[in-house]
Parts: structure tokens; sequence; C-alpha cells
């Protein structure tokens, strides 16, 4: 995949009509967490997302999202899931567990389930990094694995429809 050019307009995000999305956001480090998830939904609804089919579910923290990823995968009800957390690293080495657990954890659940799962987990050192990373507009990270979701979603079907038509 070709990257875009820093001053180049940003690409149209593909559309998302039909589809639908689980958004499971973790409470932990809260504030930021909703800015991600403020993201994702300015992304699936600029895409042409309806409201009704988007879906969030909210966990305790960032490692419980591949479980809930998973269970809301194998509902078969979502054609993508995005995952949005925040783990900002402290003084121990809690930080390199959980960040670790829940990339794997996430990947693990998507390749299970056959279902995309995208990664909006924030793993920063500070939480003015974090802050950064979760404002309003196309960067913030949340925005930015919504637009994956979708273009994994509409990967997914085209696929699954050329195979039946073999």
């Amino acid at each position: 995949m070709r990257h875009q050019d820093a001053g180049a307009p940003a690409a149209p995000l593909p559309g998302a009509s039909g589809y639908r999305f689980a958004l499971i956001v973790s409470r932990f480090n809260e504030k930021i967490t909703h800015a991600l998830c403020d993201g994702a939904r300015a992304a699936l609804s600029e895409a042409g997302a309806a409201a009704g089919d988007v879906e969030e579910l909210n966990v305790p923290g960032a490692f419980e999202l591949p479980q809930a990823a998973r269970c809301a995968a194998e509902t078969g009800r979502f054609d993508a899931i995005v995952c949005l957390g925040c783990v900002i690293r402290g003084e121990t080495p809690h930080f390199e567990y959980i960040s670790s657990a829940v990339a794997h954890g996430i990947m693990a659940a998507s390749g299970e389930t056959g279902v995309p799962i995208a990664f909006g987990v924030l793993t920063t050192d500070t939480e003015a990094q974090a802050e950064e990373r979760a404002k309003p507009g196309r960067e913030n990270k949340g925005w930015e694995a919504a637009a994956a979701a979708i273009e994994m979603a509409r990967l997914f079907r085209a696929l699954t429809e050329r195979g039946r038509r073999r």
C-alpha cells in the first residue's frame, strides 16, 4: 500500500453503508478512549454507516478488549470490530505485559473468528502523547482504526462474494 504525502488531500473513505460495526471501548483512561470513540464514530458517519449499524460496547480496561472482540465477532452480527483503548507507560513492567497481550489477543481473535478487528489502542509514554493522538480529525487514531475496519469489512465481503461465484 502506498503512503499518502503529508500535504496531500486525504482520500475519501470507502462506503460503509450496509455494514455493521462494533466499537469496543475501554473505560480505563476514559477521557482518551471517549475521544478515540468520537473519532471512530466520525469516520463511520462520514463513510455513510447508519447510526443503528454501529454498536458501542464498553469494557473495564484494555486487557478485556480481545475477549470482548472475540465474543462480538462470534455473534455473527458485525462485519468488523474496532477496539479502542489507551495504555500509558508507568514505572513498572505492567505496560509491556498489557500492551503485548492486547495486541496479540486482538490479532488472534480476528484470525480465529474470520472477522476483521481493527487495533485502535494507544500505547504511549505520557498522557500528553495520548491526548495528541486522540484529537478530533483524521489523525485521531480512533478515526484511523475505523477507516481500516471499513476497508477490511469491504475486502472480506468482496472476497466472500467472489468465492461464492466460483
